[in-house]
């Protein structure tokens, strides 16, 4: 369904992309900067406060796995955000019409969600909604963003929730989120986090139910038991699915393993055994008599989350999309080509074998001996000990260094870097989202340091940068390439071409 308005004399509504108990969702255009956009009206009678509170919450993070918001603007008394319109489908709508991911892929999609939530988190910002109707996957480029921040707990502003009552998502809420006498920490984003993996690879939530009762029991009191398609992540979801956020495994780390495994095949290691917090001791009785009070406490909010399952449900709608059921060409679920793996992080995993170029790309062979595939066009520039080439638009721009063996391994040095870059004096400005994991490249140990920065002096945005780093013949290579962050996905194939085929 489509329409003429126009929203703050701007905003020229289009099709309605979804509709649900809080608000609907149009793909509009932006007349003054002649771009589509994503346009979210608010129905509710908060909805002001709503509004600034999730726009407000989005403003703080950037990060490239999360929504864009550009704008809040009022039309008939109502408040409206204005975000950007992400090319897709989300993860629900994929497992619905595509059927479940390989665990690589799976791996991709939660990193990636992962990164979003650490970003997140360092701002006081908690989510409180992730599931797979929330996250989205560029048709063209595989991008994943995590969207819908609408009952987000964001610093110095009222929550949806703060009057007491619950709302969510049962399937993917964490246990102390239905216990109204337990505070709920960003942990509860790893817990949505842990059952979304177990989703996307199996199809559905671990804690699916007939009722909303079974949910919550499952969720809080029966055994957890990870679908068998969680394969290698299965480590990973059992630190997730830790009923105690304490020993619940943390967002970095997270990151850290699932990036190593979707990008270079290396399967999370089983993680060591968390100490249990210190409790005053209490006789059997007495525990027994906590845990019986614990399971009454829940069940006696259950009315509460029959309640607001519900709007909940609606919120699903609420996907800031745009693609038709038909269309499968652009389907963003590809897996990763497989590589044979070791459980440990310091295992290595084989180069991927060649294969034909992608289409427009050619072999460069550099005059100081070495050879990489690029796309047709791009320039050649020297700036020792350094060569870079540009593409012709200048939006992405290969690097490769040579020099003697430092101390330590490649991985030592990609992590004095991402730790300097830490530092008091960053040699990268808005330095942030860095990870560095354990790879191989020609069958030599590597290190492979993804991060953001805010990007050249040319005011064109903040970039992407991916940057290996491994000891062959006796000299260290280095090989990167970035590009704008809002452009992840394509500096990634990129650089993975790049990868393939570079020859010292």
């Amino acid at each position: 369904m489509g329409t003429d308005r126009v929203v703050a004399e701007r905003y020229r509504l289009g099709a309605r992309l979804g509709r649900g108990g809080m608000g609907t969702v149009w793909a509009a255009t932006d007349e003054l900067l002649h771009r589509t956009v994503a346009v979210k009206e608010l129905h509710l009678a908060d909805g002001e406060q709503r509004a600034l509170r999730e726009a407000r919450g989005l403003a703080r993070i950037r990060h490239p796995n999360v929504v864009l918001v550009y704008d809040v603007v009022e039309q008939d008394g109502r408040p409206w955000i204005v975000m950007e319109l992400v090319d897709g489908r989300s993860l629900a709508e994929v497992l619905r019409e595509d059927g479940p991911l390989p665990p690589r892929e799976a791996a991709r999609v939660g990193a990636a969600v992962a990164g979003a939530l650490l970003a997140a988190h360092e701002h006081g910002i908690q989510h409180r909604d992730v599931k797979p109707a929330n996250v989205l996957l560029d048709r063209t480029t595989g991008r994943v963003v995590l969207t819908d921040f609408g009952i987000a707990r964001v610093p110095g502003s009222d929550t949806v929730s703060e009057t007491g009552a619950f709302v969510g998502s049962p399937e993917y809420t964490a246990p102390e989120r239905m216990d109204p006498n337990q505070a709920a920490g960003p942990e509860s984003d790893l817990w949505s986090l842990g059952a979304l993996l177990c989703a996307a690879v199996e199809g559905h939530s671990p804690f699916r139910g007939e009722s909303v009762a079974e949910i919550v029991h499952a969720v809080a009191f029966a055994d957890i038991r990870p679908p068998e398609a969680v394969g290698p992540l299965l480590p990973v979801v059992r630190g997730l699915l830790e009923r105690d956020p304490a020993r619940r495994m943390a967002a970095a780390d997270v990151r850290t393993v699932l990036v190593a495994y979707a990008e270079a095949g290396i399967e999370p290691p089983t993680p060591p055994t968390v100490p249990a917090v210190p409790k005053a001791r209490a006789g059997g009785g007495e525990r027994a008599q906590r845990g019986a009070g614990r399971r009454r406490r829940i069940l006696a909010g259950l009315a509460v989350v029959v309640l607001v399952a519900v709007v909940a449900g609606g919120t699903a709608a609420l996907v800031v999309l745009r693609g038709s059921d038909g269309d499968r060409g652009g389907q963003a679920a590809t897996a990763p080509p497989a590589t044979t793996a070791s459980p440990s992080p310091a295992a290595t995993t084989p180069t991927p074998t060649a294969s034909p170029l992608p289409a427009g790309f050619r072999t460069v062979t550099d005059k100081h001996g070495w050879s990489v595939a690029l796309p047709d066009g791009w320039v050649r520039q020297e700036v020792p000990p350094r060569v870079y080439y540009w593409s012709a638009d200048h939006a992405f721009r290969f690097g490769q260094r040579i020099q003697p063996p430092g101390k330590g391994t490649a991985y030592d040095v990609m992590h004095g870097q991402d730790v300097a870059a830490r530092g008091p004096k960053p040699p990268y400005q808005g330095y942030r989202d860095g990870v560095v994991t354990r790879t191989t490249q020609n069958g030599a140990d590597a290190a492979l340091w993804e991060f953001t920065y805010d990007g050249f002096a040319d005011g064109k945005g903040a970039r992407r940068t991916f940057d290996l780093c491994w000891v062959q013949d006796g000299r260290m290579y280095d090989v990167w390439l970035s590009g704008p962050l809002d452009r992840t996905e394509e500096t990634r194939s990129l650089f993975d071409t790049a990868r393939r085929t570079f020859t010292p």
